[in-house]
């Protein structure tokens, strides 16, 4: 769908132009433009090649070199940036901050400050395993029944004998732990 406008508004716009009279050559012309992206950029100015040669503005302080600027020029930062060409020493601090801010979106102590973003994945958390736990205790109140008698301590000790009188697993297991003559544990 995107494709398809960016298309027509280029071929519309290179229609009017009288200099490219060929279709195939506007239409490769429109193909190449759409390729590298910059017919999604306005008119910002394209400064680097980019995090993976795509034109796109991104913050990151591991890449702080973004392909293009964060802001199009108007006639204020063009006449900053022709004031910038000189001396910088004669550039307030504010016109240093302005052609900042239109290179850039955010300063690297802002890209790093903490953004409190452990407060909510925490308390996410504290609810999750709250609610689990009440889901557990609701469960073992209203929906399991009572404990077989097989895990009483009498019948745990019957089986414990039973398994012992037939020897059971007498190499690594519990029959190899019983000594049968004295009647006791090894």
């Amino acid at each position: 769908m995107l494709h398809n406008i960016l298309v027509k508004q280029l071929t519309t716009s290179l229609a009017r132009s009288h200099t490219i009279t060929s279709s195939v050559v506007r239409q490769q012309l429109i193909q190449a433009r759409l390729y590298h992206g910059r017919a999604l950029i306005g008119k910002r100015e394209v400064v680097g090649f980019g995090t993976n040669g795509s034109y796109s503005y991104i913050d990151r302080p591991d890449y702080p070199h973004p392909a293009i600027r964060f802001r199009e020029d108007d006639q204020a930062l063009t006449a900053l940036r022709a004031k910038e060409k000189e001396d910088w020493k004669k550039l307030t601090l504010d016109e240093k901050k302005t052609l900042y801010r239109a290179t850039y979106c955010r300063t690297f102590a802002e890209m790093l400050a903490p953004t409190g973003d452990w407060k909510s994945i925490t308390a996410m958390v504290l609810f999750m395993l709250t609610s689990g736990l009440w889901v557990a205790i609701l469960v073992k109140k209203f929906a399991m029944g009572p404990m077989p008698e097989s895990t009483s301590l009498e019948n745990r000790i019957k089986q414990l004998e039973y398994y012992l009188r037939l020897r059971a697993n007498p190499i690594e297991g519990i029959s190899s732990k019983w000594d049968y003559e004295n009647n006791r544990w090894k």
